[in-house]
This record gives C-alpha cells, structure tokens and sequence, in this order.
C-alpha cells in the first residue's frame, strides 16, 4: 500500500511537469511552422492542459479499469469548476469579459446535458463514444473559426500574448520537450493508474471513486496553476477560459476516447450523484458568469460558496466509502 501512495504521488507530480513541458515544446514547434498565435493558444494549450485528463483515462480504459476512466472525466470538471475557480476566486474574483466565453457557457451547459443522457441507460457505448469525438471535432472547428474572425475579442488578445510568449524557444529543444513530455506523459500516467487502482484495491473501494477524487485534483493541477497565474496577471477570461475549455475537452474528448478504447457500464450512483453535482455546479457557473445584465463576476462570497461545495461533495463521497 505504501508503494502504491509513493506511485500515485509520483505519477501526479510527473504528469504536472511533463504535461506542462509537452505544452511548451508543443506551442514552439507550432509556432516555428507558422501557425497562428490564437490558434497555438485554442488548440496545442487546451489540448496540452488537458494531456493528463486524456492519458491517464485511456490508459485506464486500455487496461479495463473504466471507473477511473470516467471518475477522472467527471471528477476533473467538478474540480475545475469548485475547487479551481472557487480558490481562484477567493484569491482574486475573476470578471468575465470576452464574448467567446459567453458563446462557450451555454455550450457547456448543452454538453452537460448529453453527458447526463448517454449516461442515463448505465452504459456508454461506442457509439456514445463516437458522438461524442464527433461533437468534440465539430465544436473545435467552430470555435477556431470564430476564435480566428474575432481577433479583437479579449480572450482571443491575451490568448495571443501568452502564445507569443511560450514560443520563443529554439526549434531542436522546442521538438525535444514535445516528444519528451510526451513520452514522459505516458509514463506517468502508467505510474499513476498502477497507484491508484492498488490503492483502491487495498482500501476495498471502487476505481471510480479514486478517479473521482485523488486522480481527478491530480490531473487538475495544470488547470489550478495557470488559472491562479493569470487572475494575479488580471487576464481573468484566461483563468475562467481554462475551466472552460478543461470541462468541454473532459465531456467530450476524454469521455469520448476511453469509451471508443473500453465501452463503460455507468454505476446509478454516477447519474444520481455526480452529474447531479457536475450539471448543478455547471448551471451555477452560467448563472453566475453569463453577466447577463453586462459583465459577468465571480466574486470572493461565491469562490467561498463553491470551495465550500467542493468540501461537501468530496466529504460525502469518503463517508460513502467508508461509512458514517
């Protein structure tokens, strides 16, 4: 067991730093061959971020342990929308500007809901899976397309900047990092799983409620440190843009690739208990983010009031485990 926590510990800390090097190596190489400044920013960083998300689950998937798969998926977007904005917020409250954040909630909030579907019949099949990838392909078209004819939009602006500034490396030691940290996101994740499911073996609970909680803050740690970054920098649409972009690649992508891998038996408790959660936390975020009298806010009263969801939802889950 001792063995297993040195893993799962090392896994996390591994994949936070190959992840955040394949990002950088990543952004360089793209920016060496010309790509544009927005598009390194929407694309190579949101999939970057998300890297840890996706490995770890479709490792998961490959070696049958689904609930890790899944647990991760969901668990990831209960993390990023309690924990990481809720502590982003209480430490600077974020204001929301840009008008593709604005398009990207209600998106959100429709990709919530067929998550909740698929998942009603207690499975997600490949067909499920393969919707998913197909929304997921068709989303980040449009959203390049649009990223890419508003330039003037805020987000699209700080997006820029930051990409601009992660390129500038050399093209050898830009290539090295992408295929390093590639390698190395492998490896971790490989680390990560083996921890995770030794522990959930010893402990006699279910791989999904390790990937909801200890392997979900794990591969939300990328997400953490960039929003809390960027809030300090007053890029606040990149602190929320991060969130956002994390939970639809989660929804879609991540859930999508380990159902096409290892089509997934969904436990009722998933429906009635965590996407409650996710779809409550999720309609919450609309509400207090779409501004719909002018710029959405975030304040420090509800950074607490999402913080102290978190603490809830993640106390309930031990004392399902481990009884009351």
């Amino acid at each position: 067991m001792i063995l297993a926590f040195v893993a799962l510990v090392t896994g996390i800390v591994l994949l936070v730093w190959s992840a955040d090097r394949f990002v950088d190596g990543s952004a360089a190489t793209a920016r060496h061959f010309g790509m544009p400044p927005l598009l390194i920013g929407m694309v190579i960083v949101g999939f970057g971020t998300s890297a840890p998300e996706m490995v770890v689950s479709a490792l998961a998937a490959s070696q049958g342990n689904p609930g890790i798969a899944l647990g991760n998926a969901y668990g990831s977007n209960i993390t990023n929308i309690a924990l990481i904005l809720g502590l982003t917020a209480l430490i600077n409250p974020i204001t929301v500007h840009s008008q593709v954040l604005r398009k990207e909630l209600p998106i959100l909030t429709a990709i919530t809901g067929l998550a909740a579907w698929q998942i009603w019949d207690g499975t997600i099949s490949r067909i499920d899976a393969v919707i998913l990838l197909g929304v997921f392909g068709g989303l980040m078209a449009w959203t390049i397309r649009q990223g890419l004819r508003r330039s003037s939009d805020t987000l699209g602006g700080e997006i820029e900047k930051e990409s601009l500034h992660e390129s500038s490396m050399p093209f050898r030691k830009a290539l090295f990092w992408l295929f390093a940290g590639l390698i190395m996101l492998v490896i971790s994740s490989r680390i990560l799983v083996w921890g995770a499911v030794e522990i959930a073996q010893g402990l006699g609970v279910s791989d999904l409620i390790i990937g909801l909680t200890i392997v979900a803050i794990g591969t939300s740690l990328p997400e953490l440190a960039s929003s809390i970054i960027a809030t300090r920098k007053g890029e606040h649409d990149i602190a929320l843009g991060n969130v956002l972009g994390s939970n639809l690649f989660n929804t879609l992508a991540v859930v999508g690739i380990a159902g096409t891998i290892h089509p997934m038996m969904v436990g009722p408790e998933v429906f009635n208990r965590d996407m409650l959660v996710m779809s409550t936390l999720t309609l919450s975020l609309f509400a207090i983010c779409y501004g719909f009298r002018g710029a959405g806010r975030i304040n420090r009263i509800e950074g607490a009031v999402l913080l102290t969801c978190y603490v809830g939802y993640t106390v309930f889950l031990v004392r399902t485990v481990f009884g009351s």
